[in-house]
């Protein structure tokens, strides 16, 4: 994260557009369900990550509980994976420690997303129990994701916590070697496509997916730290126009688009314009979210939001 001037806020809530429910009413019924599903999935992302997040619904015990079983059995699979065969039981206690401290302990809302759509297309009683694993499968491989990006972006901050404990790196036992473990998360993520879903016709697009995902995120991390580096009070280039491009590359595409899209694909959609519309809408409510994200860096209570903020302290 860049350190930000308070100032700069004020500015950019009028930019932040309430229309995303306009566009759903003349899309196709099938992307007009999947609309509805990622709207109600990223408005409870939203809402748990305001001020008033111990009111926020959580999300229903047992479809938790079932997401959650499902990543035991992935990481089951990950520590014991045939292709690290014979590595020491100190490395696979390694593993087993760091995958359950980073990936899981979220609100979990981008995997659980995946679900949620493939049901908001098929219909819920359509969904096979082989098809809802598979799509809480995938659902884990954006969190594994999304675990990588956060232990990376923690050291490149300096942060001291996330999600209510010490950030990884910090741990005593960690320090750097979280670099490495960084790189474990996300070629985790490439072992659980390959082990579930190679078989599939669309697993070279969701190969697609997380490759273009990643790459846009770590531009949008890039332009984030390089906009404001730490260390400097010379904000020339942090402009709006820079700004949401920081906040669509850096969250909108990983956050948003592609819990939906890795839905419907798994759904069957292969209408290239029945994704462009979703993501035109999807984009949208990811600059909201990361725009109130960084708001409540800047002043909400760590208590409630599980971190103490750190982007605007040279500023301030």
């Amino acid at each position: 994260m860049i350190r930000r001037s308070r100032t700069l806020f004020g500015s950019l809530f009028p930019l932040v557009p309430a229309c995303h429910k306009e566009y759903c009413l003349n899309l196709p019924d099938q992307l007009h369900r999947t609309c509805n599903a990622s709207i109600m999935t990223s408005t409870a992302t939203a809402t748990t990550a305001n001020v008033d997040a111990k009111r926020a619904k959580p999300s229903p015990p047992a479809d938790r509980q079932d997401f959650l079983a499902v990543f035991d059995t992935l990481k089951d699979e990950l520590v014991n994976d045939p292709l690290i065969a014979g590595q020491p039981d100190f490395s696979k206690a390694w593993m087993q420690k760091m995958l359950t401290f980073n990936v899981p302990g979220g609100k979990l809302n981008r995997g659980m997303a995946v679900l949620d759509v493939l049901k908001a297309i098929k219909g819920t009683e359509h969904v096979t129990k082989e098809e809802a694993f598979k799509a809480n499968a995938l659902g884990w491989c954006i969190e594994w994701l999304q675990a990588f990006f956060l232990v990376a972006d923690d050291i490149m901050d300096n942060s001291v916590t996330r999600r209510g404990q010490p950030c990884w790196y910090r741990m005593p036992e960690v320090g750097t070697v979280a670099i490495n473990d960084g790189i474990i998360l996300e070629s985790c993520m490439y072992r659980i496509l390959k082990n579930h879903f190679r078989s599939t016709p669309y697993y070279v697009e969701l190969l697609d997916l997380f490759h273009e995902t990643t790459h846009q995120t770590a531009h949008g991390q890039l332009l984030d730290l390089t906009t404001a580096p730490p260390g400097t009070t010379d904000l020339s280039k942090f402009t709006v126009n820079n700004y949401m491009r920081i906040v669509t590359f850096k969250t909108a595409y990983y956050s948003f688009y592609l819990p939906v899209a890795c839905g419907m694909l798994i759904s069957g959609i292969t209408d290239a314009h029945a994704f462009q519309a979703a993501k035109d809408i999807l984009l949208i409510m990811g600059q909201y979210f990361q725009i109130q994200d960084d708001y409540l860096d800047c002043f909400g209570d760590p208590d409630v939001i599980g971190k103490i903020g750190t982007d605007i302290q040279v500023c301030m």
